[in-house]
């Protein structure tokens, strides 16, 4: 098909002489909302741009062929403090002095809290070791029923549900899809590989639909190097935003063009644009992860394809199945396209290149178009010209372990020329997703590949459904120092030598008699359940390894005191179920005005974080007083319900808000919209919500909680190895990034090494490291933790930037307690030493417990030399 606009070249050519006179630093000032944006050109040979870090306020103008390039660290509702509650370092003189607020439930049952009425019991095991025989069920229901009585509940939050379809399943607030309901609702959301973005009039083309763009790795922009990380890594590396390749629109779409979010689902929503508000035509935009095809299915409008990069040509083209028209198109940055249109009742749409920004078809259209980019030529067009015609509209997922096995399943929803064809559903998979395929799923993978942003490189796998298998699960895992190398039976290190013993019975006398109630009566979920989580540790290990069942009942009934303030919802900011997004969330931003109260908890930001520390208090609690169940465990369960609700029928909380089991790990941002979409700062804090599932689970008999925690546990295990913690070799990122070891904050659309709340190594490093528990070394491999620890932090090392011997306060323990998992001779030294200073125990961790935890990381190395055990 001829180009009716014989002079599309030179314009491009125009374009690109445009860019050079911008970066000469004549630019011209975008909208306001563009500030802190900078558009680059990446070099095409990836070596760093000139980008400043911290961003500059400079603004240059966006282009079509390289859009937009957010530099700044987005921190609305992420207070720049670091993740440290109270410093352990106050006790109170007389521990048998109980809290005066009201322990008592509304029902008017009292809470077994003092220290009087309850007595340590001893733990059956059946129901673990039974777990580790028998099949079961990952995501069997737990509760439907309304919160406990003492959580009120109100209506409205403070963030609008704008747009968005009634609908009988509550709505999952951290999902890829919430741009699209937020804010302005233009910014991009990411399905992986391609990312969309409504036009709403922006750019050459000047559309109102829907732009998509998918990112080769040469278009990347990179920050400085960061000189003081052996091999000068660059800080960070972001993917430009705005690119409109190819737009589904309609020539009925204006600036009365509305967009709307329905069916929102854990994998998958539908997003719409009416020409106005109430008109009976619209297009339908199903967004389901890893989708093969962009599709908009028409109902009623004359459809407008439209680029902002303009068209070089489009042609039509054969297909193999009747119904489908076809048409190759390439654009003028030399990308080509395919487009798949289906109409409803077979009438060729007739799409005509009217210029180099428009292919307009036949008015009062109806059916589908499907658009993908073809980066593979002939062999990648063969494999799309063999799945045009059908599309994904969502997933069911299944799962269930049996032994040290899990199996999970996608079983995707597919529509279109289902009737007519047998054609298998085409959807992208993830490095890990491929590593773990099984059953029939590997023979569905193509050559067929395409670049993700920030989780290497996709691969195209022609399958209705994907089998995957994690074949080590930490059934094993308990609360005691656990090490995945050694037999089954042996990896839980819960005896310690008498040497041991004695040397940490010496540290546990002062910390059992810290101010437990003062430590956790805070203004902030995440403090205060650190703090209880630290106490409910400090009390298992004085008990279970230090053999002092005194001194731990004197600790426990303090901590039952101390989160019974909680429970009862007596604390700074209590807790409310809110009926608008549908979940319970801190009241701190509702009294107080300020979103980022609490670290955004309000808004949905890190609930596996906050909530997390407190099931796995709970947990420890429990299993040490089983009787303290019956009065608390609905509540605690209410917050696995909110964080990690395994059942779609649950009417209070949706299917796993935090956990998103297609990228294999969680997002901690709740509804706050972003330029670079859904982020998490700590992988660790996300492995450990998983490990505090697994042991609430275990200790309340709820086997599909402590298996769906082990399965959660091994997923981390293999996306923190591919996404987050970068020992050599890794292919998923570029390589001038990889030696930062850690990803620091990983985004949708960007990485950057750094956290909200400093730029230090030990923090940066640290944010994936806390807290030191079980899980860790599950989650964090010894040969990953010899790299960093060599390259970054070895004092004995002369090249390492940042010695651990050098970090001040708590950062110095949490790195000589990671130290603990490659080398737990020189951990053990640090803690036992006689100048121990109390100040390098962060406030969500104990001296006691980082001894113990390396007294009982000595069995996986064979070092049990008790010359080592030293009285401080």
């Amino acid at each position: 098909m001829a180009d009716p606009r014989p002079f599309h070249r030179v314009r491009y050519l125009l374009m690109i002489f445009m860019l050079t006179f911008v970066h000469s630093g004549i630019g011209y000032a975008l909208p306001e909302r563009f500030q802190n944006r900078l558009t680059f050109t990446a070099d095409p040979f990836g070596q760093p741009s000139s980008t400043q870090y911290p961003p500059t306020t400079t603004v240059h103008s966006s282009l079509p062929a390289t859009g937009i390039i957010n530099t700044a660290l987005e921190t609305e509702g992420r207070p720049s403090v670091q993740p440290f509650p109270t410093p352990s370092v106050s006790s109170i003189a007389n521990l048998t002095i109980l809290s005066t607020f009201n322990v008592s439930y509304a029902s008017g049952k009292p809470l077994a809290s003092s220290r009087s009425n309850f007595t340590i019991h001893s733990w059956n095991r059946r129901a673990a070791n039974k777990a580790m025989v028998d099949q079961t069920d990952v995501f069997r229901p737990m509760a439907t029923g309304a919160p406990p009585s003492q959580i009120p509940s109100r209506a409205d939050h403070p963030v609008p549900r704008l747009n968005i379809a009634q609908q009988s399943t509550p709505l999952s607030t951290n999902k890829f899809y919430a741009n699209f309901f937020l804010g302005s609702q233009d910014q991009a959301v990411w399905t992986h590989p391609y990312s969309l973005a409504w036009s709403k009039g922006t750019q050459s083309s000047r559309s109102w639909g829907m732009a998509v763009s998918q990112i080769d790795d040469n278009q990347r922009v990179f920050g400085p190097r960061n000189n003081v990380v052996p091999g000068s890594p660059v800080q960070y590396y972001i993917n430009p935003v705005a690119i409109q390749s190819i737009i589904l629109s309609a020539v009925e779409l204006g600036n009365s063009t509305v967009l709307t979010t329905d069916t929102l689902g854990p994998f998958s929503a539908n997003a719409n644009l009416y020409p106005q508000a109430g008109s009976s035509s619209k297009i339908t935009f199903p967004l389901v992860q890893g989708m093969a095809f962009v599709t908009g299915i028409y109902s009623n409008l004359q459809p407008a394809i439209q680029s902002s990069i303009f068209f070089r040509s489009a042609s039509n083209a054969a297909v193999s199945a009747s119904g489908i028209f076809k048409y190759q198109i390439t654009l003028e940055d030399g990308k080509r396209w395919l487009l798949y249109a289906v109409p409803d009742n077979g009438q060729d749409p007739q799409l005509t290149l009217v210029s180099n920004t428009l292919l307009r078809g036949i008015p009062n259209w109806s059916g589908f178009i499907q658009v993908t980019k073809n980066s593979a030529g002939s062999s990648g067009e063969y494999v799309y010209d063999n799945a045009a015609g059908v599309y994904a509209v969502g997933a069911n997922l299944t799962a269930s372990t049996f032994g040290l096995t899990g199996t999970y399943q996608f079983k995707w929803e597919k529509a279109g020329l289902t009737s007519k064809t047998a054609r298998r559903l085409l959807m992208f998979a993830l490095p890990h997703h491929v590593e773990s395929f099984a059953g029939p799923t590997p023979f569905g993978k193509t050559d067929l590949r395409l670049q993700t942003t920030t989780k290497g490189v996709a691969t195209a796998v022609s399958a209705d459904e994907w089998t995957l298998v994690e074949a080590s699960l930490p059934v094993d895992m308990g609360f005691a120092p656990w090490n995945g190398s050694l037999p089954q039976g042996s990896r839980s290190a819960k005896t310690l030598s008498p040497a041991a013993i004695s040397t940490i019975n010496s540290v546990v006398a002062s910390e059992i008699r810290q101010d437990m109630d003062n430590q956790t009566n805070l203004d902030s979920m995440y403090f205060s359940g650190k703090a209880l989580s630290k106490f409910a540790v400090l009390v298992y290990t004085v008990h279970e390894m230090c053999g002092e069942p005194d001194l731990a009942r004197l600790g426990l009934g303090q901590l039952k005191i101390a989160f019974a303030r909680f429970v009862t919802n007596q604390q700074v900011h209590p807790l409310v179920y809110e009926s608008a997004w549908k979940g319970v969330v801190s009241s701190g931003a509702y009294t107080t005005g300020d979103a980022g109260q609490d670290f955004g908890n309000t808004l949905y930001n890190d609930h596996h974080f906050h909530f997390g520390y407190f099931i796995h208090a709970a947990a420890i609690i429990a299993y040490l007083d089983p009787q303290w169940l019956e009065l608390n465990k609905e509540w605690v369960n209410m917050l696995v319900r909110d964080a990690a609700n395994p059942s779609s029928t649950d009417p209070y909380f949706p299917f796993s808000r935090m956990f998103d089991w297609y990228h294999g790990h969680s997002w901690a941002k709740g509804v706050f919209e972003s330029a670079d979409s859904k982020d998490e700062e700590s992988s660790s804090e996300d492995a450990f919500f998983a490990y505090a599932l697994k042991m609430w689970g275990r200790v309340t008999g709820d086997r599909s909680m402590e298996a769906r925690g082990n399965l959660m546990l091994a997923v981390l295990a293999r996306t923190l190895r591919s996404y987050f913690l970068m020992q050599d070799g890794n292919a998923n990122h570029p390589p001038g990034f990889t030696g930062n070891r850690v990803t620091g904050i990983l985004f949708e659309n960007k990485v950057d090494a750094t956290t909200y709340f400093g730029t230090n190594l030990e923090y940066v490093h640290g944010i994936h490291m806390l807290p030191i528990l079980p899980y860790s070394s599950f989650t964090r491999s010894s040969t990953f933790v010899s790299q960093e620890w060599s390259a970054l932090f070895d004092p004995s090392n002369p090249s390492a930037p940042d010695p651990a011997s050098s970090v001040r306060g708590g950062w110095k323990g949490i790195l000589y307690a990671n130290l603990a998992l490659i080398d737990p001779k020189r951990s053990w030294q640090f803690f036992a030493q006689r100048n121990f200073d109390p100040a390098w125990i962060d406030g969500g961790a104990s001296r006691t417990w980082y001894l113990a935890f390396a007294a009982g990381e000595f069995g996986r190395h064979g070092w049990m030399d008790t010359r080592v055990f030293c009285k401080p």
